[in-house]
């Protein structure tokens, strides 16, 4: 065991799971004395080659000089990590801090001679990739700058996992060996790199669990009913293209297969490999499933079981042993008490679920965290998309993942896989909790730069996660939250009825040119309560077209062949009542009659409103369904008018509503109602708006007055005098004035003397301020005097001030010059614990405090995010001009929006920063009151190294 000495030093925080290039996981952890055997196992099986590689010579095995040198280290000069699977070591890396002649230091320098070394079995996993994220970290927070490796020219493997880190280095060849030096400062390409294998990798982890070549489902019972047994029915019945076994310690030699799956009693027996194991045993009896799973090489869980962190603090303890257990092992896990996984795909059909129907093969992509949730979700997807399990097309599902407790595998990684899924075109989620904000928002903001992702969210109101989810508590209301969602491009909702009408809107459809909406159709009233809902969504409809009650399929055709003809209009909607005793035939002519005039302009969304009297929608998906169609694993099928799934009719007892149903194609969606229609097809405007301001999300400025360095030694000089702390006066006008910020200097005025003198020295005229808290920034309370021209009216200000309020100490007064008239702005930076680090501006004052008139953007903010927030806030039109005032000079205030960013993004450490009020005049502004908080830096596990999280 280690002596108290190593344990007290023992570095915890450097241990970490991450995910390897193909997929798998591996744990890194700091090497310690209790390591010598691992160390020596892991050597002897390291090759000859790889061995002289690392020390330049032949060198069959460690002495033990060597070994005692490899595990003893300080954590500060004298570093080794280790990569292991199984407890056993994969990989080590470790780095030596030198001074400037290449010597050990003898007094702190900046920088360390770094060396690797990976079992050969390993290598091409991106272990030593991984590995040198996290030494690289070590070493910063250890005041290490720089790397310097020396490497032989045939170790082509080693020298590109330097030269592909991103860092900036510097290379040269001397006595036959490649020195490398790496700054280690993160860099926009070295962060670019991390990103991009994080999402090789977190992409691969998924795909295995949902491209499994073999699956075993442990638990499946002996006899009918039960879990195990019902996923092995589900995984048989959806034709699962795999290997399938059937798996229950309580098997006996005379099971040989069970419903004509082969039959063992542990996955150890089957000779061949497992990719997933589904687990459906109870929870006390998992640690030892998970165990022969490992050692038999299976990718990864699919863990149904309950009695985890829903259950409780045991439950909790239990699921965090469970994920621990598994990723020792490179496993990684779908749950527990999850609902299971579905892949429709032609080639993989594999349904590992408990919804005992296959769900019609598409390119909608399903995460649920809720079974109930994601059981709703399948069923009116199911529904909508013609309900027969065989057809292919677009309103089906490509994927289905249901997480449970979300202990390992999360939305975040499910992102990572959808980003370039080609059978994925649209992404619908029901989170209830984000387990890291910051990751999902960037994850989020690429993967709908290049599909729609539509998202709501549960128990948003409640202040607290599901049980079994944990998650940081975050500070920021669910409307800030959501703002924040749909800057990164989300599509946020809020009932899963919403969630479903965007997302196939969203699958059949062209995204839309703007706002401007088109209506036509044979019902007046239908076409006015559809034109007052398009103004509800900040749509601009065109007057409605009444066909009126007496229009023909050709009618319809003809108009909206002319509507998406028209250049003013970008969308259309088509409202539909049919006539008394109008037959199926008529149906189907208008509904064909439709698609002929969307066939000949795809370019415009359109979608149909219908009151379902006849069989509309029916008639649309059997007109939109005879051509071909080709889907997933292309396959070819053709569907007859009025028959579901070919060959398949659906039975009139199996008929839903009609306001149920969707068209079968992507083509013409529809709806049973004008507000539903109208309110997927705003979402896909605003959508669309976005993907077309993404294109060109502007910069972050430089300011060449910005004093960064200074600004870091000023917080480093304060934070040393204590764990956080609110700046005072002097302090905060000096850190805001090295970002170019400068604060109207306000004077203490403890007696009348007092302010007399002060207002002599800034000058009159000079506004009187109360600054307790009750009173600071309340003109309307009476704490406030302004446009003191002189001595006389200064004494009498401050007589009333105390009159009024009390004595001067309890009001704090202060003096100030006056500043030119404006508007009152405030402008505040906040990190939070869940979402990170954000900007906030709006109004000062009682009535956008009361409104939440606030405005928000993450950190750090670009240019023409900058102008766009100060445009977000309702009661922006005070700032340009509104009935006749003069327009204030926006781009100062932007200026210093940009300038308050920067200060937050480059130092960690500022935690809050306030500015109120900000007053803009029509030239220049005036920030009239500042603070600053400071603490030690937060954990920013996005911008760290590689790393699994523990929930």
């Amino acid at each position: 065991m280690q002596n108290s000495a190593d344990r007290q030093e023992y570095p915890a925080h450097w241990e970490a799971d991450v995910v390897l290039r193909d997929g798998g996981t591996a744990r890194v952890r700091p090497i310690t004395v209790d390591d010598a055997e691992r160390l020596v196992s892991f050597y002897e099986q390291v090759s000859d080659e790889s061995k002289y590689y690392r020390f330049f010579a032949p060198y069959p095995r460690l002495s033990a000089k060597d070994v005692h040198r490899f595990t003893h280290h300080d954590f500060v000069d004298r570093v080794g990590l280790a990569a292991t699977i199984g407890g056993e070591f994969i990989a080590t890396v470790r780095y030596d801090r030198i001074g400037p002649d290449g010597t050990p230091a003898s007094t702190p320098a900046d920088e360390a001679e770094v060396a690797f070394l990976v079992q050969d079995a390993h290598q091409g996993r991106g272990v030593a990739s991984a590995l040198l994220e996290h030494i690289a970290a070590v070493a910063r927070e250890r005041g290490i700058r720089r790397f310097a490796a020396e490497v032989l020219p045939a170790n082509t493997k080693m020298i590109k996992v330097f030269t592909d880190a991103g860092y900036t280095q510097k290379r040269s060849f001397e006595d036959g060996v490649v020195r490398l030096e790496l700054d280690l400062e993160p860099t926009d390409r070295s962060l670019a790199v991390q990103y991009a294998r994080e999402q090789r990798a977190e992409a691969r982890s998924v795909r295995r669990l949902l491209l499994p070549g073999s699956v075993a489902v442990i638990g499946a019972g002996r006899t009918p009913g039960g879990v195990g047994r019902s996923l092995l029915r589900n995984i048989k019945d959806a034709g699962y293209t795999g290997r399938l076994y059937a798996v229950n310690r309580a098997f006996d030699e005379t099971w040989q297969d069970v419903d004509g799956v082969p039959a063992h009693r542990s996955v150890r027996d089957i000779a061949d490999h497992v990719d997933l194991a589904v687990v459906a045993v109870p929870a006390e009896h998992v640690p030892e499933v998970v165990t022969e799973c490992g050692e038999h090489g299976v990718q990864g869980l699919v863990v149904i079981s309950a009695g985890y962190a829903e259950s409780g603090p045991d439950g909790r303890e239990r699921q965090r042993e469970l994920v621990r257990h598994a990723r020792a092992y490179g496993m990684r896990i779908i749950g527990p008490n999850a609902f299971g996984v579905i892949n429709t795909a032609s080639d993989v059909r594999l349904n590992a679920s408990l919804a005992p129907e296959m769900p019609r093969p598409g390119r909608i992509g399903l995460f649920a965290q809720s079974g109930a949730i994601g059981i709703a979700l399948l069923s009116r997807l199911h529904r909508r998309g013609g309900g027969v399990t065989g057809v292919t097309g677009v309103s089906g599902v490509s994927t289905f993942i249901s997480s449970g407790n979300r202990a390992d595998v999360s939305g975040n990684d499910v992102l990572q896989f959808w980003y370039d899924d080609p059978e994925t075109d649209v992404a619908l989620m029901y989170l209830e909790s984000i387990g890291n904000p910051r990751k999902f928002t960037r994850l989020a903001r690429r993967t709908a730069a290049a599909k729609p992702l539509v998202v709501v969210q549960g128990a948003r109101h409640r202040g607290a996660a599901p049980q079994g989810h944990a998650v940081r508590a975050t500070r920021l209301p669910h409307a800030t939250v959501s703002a924040l969602l749909r800057q990164a491009g989300v599509i946020r909702v809020d009932t899963i009825t919403e969630l479903v009408d965007a997302g196939l809107l969203l699958a059949r459809q062209p995204l839309p040119g703007g706002p401007r909406v088109a209506i036509l159709g044979n019902s007046e009233s239908l076409g006015l309560l559809t034109y007052d809902a398009c103004l509800a969504e900040g749509l601009r409809p065109h007057p409605p077209l009444d066909l009126t009650t007496q229009a023909t399929p050709e009618d319809f055709g003809a108009a909206l062949a002319r509507a998406l003809a028209d250049d003013t209009c970008d969308a259309v909607v088509v409202t539909a009542i049919p006539a008394i005793g109008e037959t199926s035939t008529e149906d189907a002519a208008l509904a064909e009659a439709l698609r002929a005039a969307v066939a000949a302009v795809p370019t415009k969304p359109v979608l149909v409103v219908h009151v379902e009297l006849g069989g509309l929608a029916e008639a649309l998906s059997a007109a939109t369904s005879t051509a071909p169609q080709v889907g997933k694993g292309g396959d070819v099928g053709t569907k007859a008018p009025g028959v579901e799934g070919g060959a398949h009719a659906v039975r009139p007892a199996e008929r839903l509503p009609a306001t149920e149903l969707e068209t079968d194609s992507h083509l013409i969606p529809a709806y049973p109602a004008a507000e539903r229609a109208v309110r997927a097809l705003a979402e896909a405007v605003k959508y669309a708006q976005w993907r077309r301001e993404a294109a060109d999300p502007g910069r972050v400025p430089e300011f060449e007055d910005i004093d960064e360095k200074g600004a870091a030694k000023l917080i480093g000089g304060l934070l040393a005098r204590g764990q956080g702390l609110t700046l005072g006066a002097e302090e905060t006008y000096a850190l805001l004035g090295r970002y170019g910020v400068d604060v109207h200097r306000a004077l203490p005025a403890a007696t009348p003397e007092e302010a007399v003198a002060a207002a002599h020295a800034v000058g009159y005229p000079v506004a009187l301020k109360a600054t307790a808290p009750h009173l600071r920034h309340r003109a309307d309370l009476g704490g406030v005097r302004l446009d003191l021209a002189d001595e006389e009216q200064l004494r009498r200000a401050y007589a009333e001030l105390t009159g009024l309020f009390g004595k001067a100490e309890e009001l704090r007064p202060v003096v100030q010059g006056m500043a030119p008239r404006g508007v009152d702005t405030v402008v505040r930076a906040v990190i939070d614990p869940a979402a990170g680090a954000v900007l906030s501006f709006g109004l000062a004052g009682a009535a956008s405090q009361l409104l939440g008139d606030m405005a928000h953007r993450l950190i750090p903010v670009t240019d023409r995010e900058a102008t766009s927030l100060v445009r977000s806030i309702r009661t922006a039109p005070l700032l340009f001009g509104w009935r006749g005032s003069a327009p204030v000079d926006t781009p100062a205030l932007e200026e210093l929006l940009l300038r308050v960013s920067r200060l937050v993004d480059d130092h960690p450490e500022v935690v809050a920063v306030t500015l109120e009020p900000v007053v803009v005049a029509p030239d220049g502004l005036s920030v009239l009151g500042a603070s600053v908080r400071l603490a030690p830096p937060p954990a920013r596990d996005d911008l760290g190294p590689r790393t699994l999280p523990v929930y």
